[in-house]
């Protein structure tokens, strides 16, 4: 049985995508920042993790250490958004958007790292947003606003690019995935997707493992 660990696990996207998980036979490693989830499972592990705290993250590392269980896929689905309506950038919610999107992330995939299986998979949920290509394109976005999320989506997929270098041939596959303008409390009820629909294409394409250091939506590549 292979392992996979979800951030983010609360709900929207990561909840859809740790069910789909455990409805295809793996196990899973959860996580939120109270430890807690509304649904159970045998094969569910929770886990507290606050991104925005290195004390956090070294406790929760530590746990996943504990099972001694390696993981097989790492899905760094948690993120904020919170300059949702802002058309200007505001300099204390990029530090806070940030400190999570970026900083955090990066930090818990750092922590994981030793953890990781041998042919191991490291996800990072990037958006269309985040591209220099897309970002005036998407129906999902408007060109102006939140910037502090687009700066923190732009950075993650450079930390994902620089991360897969370093392990290129070590036989860790990196890439950053966008899944799709989704009806979460961050797309808003007029997207097009559920989560159930957007954590569908991110198994496909997990599954399907695409080249390292790419950024997919669906299995496509996507422009940077």
């Amino acid at each position: 049985m292979q392992t996979v660990l979800v951030t983010g696990a609360t709900r929207g996207i990561g909840k859809a995508e740790v069910q789909k998980f455990l409805r295809e036979g793996y196990r899973v490693f959860a996580t939120s920042t109270s430890g807690t989830v509304d649904y159970a499972h045998e094969n569910l592990e929770v886990f507290p993790l606050d991104l925005r705290s290195s004390e956090s993250i070294a406790a929760c590392a530590s746990k996943v250490a504990g099972t001694h269980i390696p993981v097989d896929i790492l899905i760094n689905n948690a993120g904020v958004l919170l300059d949702e309506e802002e058309t200007t950038l505001i300099p204390e919610k990029l530090r806070a958007t940030l400190e999570v999107n970026l900083v955090g992330t990066a930090a818990f995939t750092e922590a994981i790292l030793p953890l990781m299986s041998a042919q191991g998979i490291i996800v990072m949920t990037s958006s269309t947003a985040g591209s220099l290509t897309l970002v005036n394109r998407s129906l999902s976005h408007h060109p102006l606003h939140y910037p502090a999320y687009k700066i923190s989506k732009a950075a993650l997929n450079m930390y994902m690019r620089s991360l897969a270098l370093r392990l290129g041939g070590t036989g860790i596959t990196v890439f950053s995935v966008h899944p799709g303008w989704v009806k979460t409390d961050m797309g808003g009820e007029e997207a097009d997707l559920t989560p159930e629909e957007a954590a569908e294409g991110i198994y496909e394409t997990i599954i399907a493992r695409p080249e390292t250091g790419g950024f997919y939506f669906k299995k496509e590549e996507l422009p940077w």
